[in-house]
């Protein structure tokens, strides 16, 4: 799962003894296992676990608990230091790979870009570990892990728009006849996927019972918030995480969606998973940390909402995209393919270009070499003198005229 509540795991949880979370879990963060290495070692001094205890989550991630950074063991900081040359190490050798993929495609390098993934440090200096890098390191994970979900779905949003893209695309392939009936399998698949059993409202009464039922086998007469709670807090820490809580939401998707079948979409499953998580999420964590108490989850079972809760919209009942942002995202891939079409005719050009001057230079090669075996040809002919070849000049002087195989000269 990766979500803020892993970061409020990262400097609460784990210095709280629960390492078997921390050890499942996975940020999604470019910078993961750097976070977990630094979260580790400052675990092991005992002052900097003291200090965390008294600190809560509004002063971390306004910097205060990075200034105990001052105070921790030698041996805690000089691996901190060594922690951080190695990342500034790696993230150096990554950038200088993109800079050279991208400068060889001939593209334009975004150094603005290539600066933020640094920002969860300070690489002025790239020698030792200090309160800024942890102040950075905490307010660089707190603000992606809150953007991950809103990034993820965006990337859904493109995933559904490129889908339907392609769908047009191959229409326009077809002939009338193969196009007509194209269509109407398109609207039997989606009739036949909205065609499920009532899905019940996440987070409600009547869901909860369905998996204290099917799930955990037990009479829904019997239900009880509080013992349902533990049941479902699989790491028992008392909190129900995202990932605990997207758990419970299985026995609702089974409902819409099946891996075997053409009209079910393994990744709209998942999107429904997030929007039903965030659904809860929203009405439940009231104190705004991504994790769900035990109190704030009995105090959300005795709302009126939890006992009679609207009915569930699902995905195909919300548009992802309007027509508008369709006719913008084709633009969008119209232009990347005319872009990639000129690049592509632009090498080929400089690739025309470069052929004709390797054969102009292997030309002047070719004549070069030629003068070259003809001069060694003449200095290594004998030169003869001619007994024959005396005589006298215009003037009546003697000369001798000497000959070769093929010329006379006097």
């Amino acid at each position: 799962v990766t979500c803020f509540s892993l970061f409020v795991f990262f400097l609460d949880g784990i210095f709280m003894n629960v390492p078997n979370k921390i050890n499942l879990l996975d940020t999604g963060l470019h910078y993961d296992r750097y976070l977990r290495e630094v979260v580790d070692f400052l675990e092991k001094d005992p002052h900097f676990r003291e200090k965390l205890h008294n600190t809560d989550m509004e002063d971390i991630k306004q910097g205060k608990l990075a200034k105990e950074l001052d105070f921790v063991s030698h041996h805690v900081r000089t691996k901190l230091d060594e922690l951080k040359r190695q990342e500034v190490n790696r993230l150096r050798t990554l950038i200088k790979a993109k800079q050279d993929i991208e400068g060889g495609r001939g593209l334009k390098i975004d150094h603005q870009a290539l600066l933020k993934q640094f920002e969860h440090l300070n690489h002025m200096n790239p020698h030792t570990f200090e309160v800024d890098d942890l102040d950075r390191l905490i307010k660089s994970a707190t603000h992606d892990l809150e953007n991950y979900d809103k990034e993820r779905h965006d990337e859904f949003k493109r995933y559904e728009m490129m889908k339907e893209h392609d769908r047009r695309e191959r229409l326009k392939t077809l002939d009338e006849d193969a196009r007509k009936k194209e269509e109407e399998h398109y609207e039997q698949m989606r009739r036949k996927h909205a065609e499920h059993p009532k899905i019940n409202h996440p987070g409600s009464q009547d869901q909860l019972k369905e998996v204290w039922e099917e799930a955990d086998g037990l009479d829904p007469d019997d239900f009880d918030p509080k013992t349902f709670f533990n049941l479902h807090d699989t790491n028992g820490d008392g909190y129900f995480d995202e990932q605990e809580l997207e758990a419970l939401f299985t026995k609702e998707l089974e409902k819409i969606y099946d891996p075997t079948q053409e009209e079910d979409d393994m990744v709209e499953m998942e999107e429904e998973r997030l929007r039903m998580r965030e659904h809860v999420m929203n009405e439940v964590d009231t104190n705004k940390d991504r994790l769900v108490s035990l109190d704030e989850f009995i105090i959300a079972t005795k709302r009126k909402e939890f006992l009679e809760p609207d009915a569930w919209d699902t995905l195909e009942q919300n548009p992802i995209y309007t027509e508008e942002e369709m006719r913008q995202f084709e633009e969008h891939l119209t232009r990347e393919e005319n872009n990639l079409i000129q690049k592509t005719a632009d090498l080929q050009k400089q690739r025309e270009d470069l052929e004709r001057q390797q054969q102009q230079l292997n030309a002047q090669k070719l004549e070069l070499q030629q003068a070259v075996e003809h001069m060694e040809r003449l200095k290594t002919q004998r030169i003869e003198l001619s007994p024959e070849a005396k005589g006298k000049c215009a003037c009546g002087c003697s000369i001798n005229v000497y000959t070769t195989d093929s010329w006379t000269w006097p």
